[in-house]
């Protein structure tokens, strides 16, 4: 069965190829040819979410998903949260790191979580999934594995960095992996 994963970020696809099942055939943005980049220009990751996979479904008539992500702070008041990608501005990931690390240098609690959600439009009808893990802001970049605030991100009850584990063990335990494993239950059900 083909499924389109409407994004453009190889790293995110591959984490999800990595996960699925077989028996699905996911096609990125780049496989099907669709190069135009999407705005997302909503107010919360369900309605990035939304419009990513409802732009594509619009166009293609076929089954489609599309996930939006964002890091949330607790001493930050949630921030970045839904403008992670372009925290800084420039939509660099060593400049959101460093944005983030002037943002908490006068704060004690670090204490953040990611959030997927995904948004799935399946047989004509829209669905949406999440996953969450929480875990704290460390205060110096670690490992070269991962993408984003990776190297910066240490899950609860683990010692390393998403940045430090491989892409085996974060695709065990990640936000992407808890929303992505919904919806290939979603998918093997339906």
């Amino acid at each position: 069965m083909e499924l389109i994963f409407a994004s453009h970020n190889e790293n995110k696809v591959n984490e999800i190829r990595a996960v699925l099942s077989k028996d699905i055939h996911l096609l990125s943005l780049n496989d099907i040819g669709f190069h135009q980049e999407i705005e997302e220009n909503g107010n919360t990751l369900e309605e990035n979410s939304r419009i990513k996979a409802e732009t594509i479904y619009k166009i293609y008539g076929k089954n489609v998903f599309a996930d939006d992500t964002g890091l949330f702070v607790e001493s930050l008041e949630g921030a970045p949260g839904v403008y992670s990608a372009r925290y800084a501005g420039t939509g660099n990931s060593a400049d959101n790191i460093e944005k983030l690390f002037k943002e908490l240098k006068t704060k004690s609690n670090r204490k953040a979580y990611f959030k997927t959600v995904i948004c799935l439009f399946w047989k004509n009808e829209i669905h949406f999934l999440s996953g969450e893990i929480h875990g704290e802001i460390i205060d110096e970049i670690r490992g070269s594995e991962g993408f984003g605030y990776d190297p910066v991100f240490v899950p609860e009850s683990y010692g390393l960095t998403f940045a430090e584990m491989d892409l085996n063990e974060k695709n065990q335990i990640s936000h992407r992996a808890g929303a992505v494993q919904k919806l290939i239950n979603f998918v093997e059900n339906n």
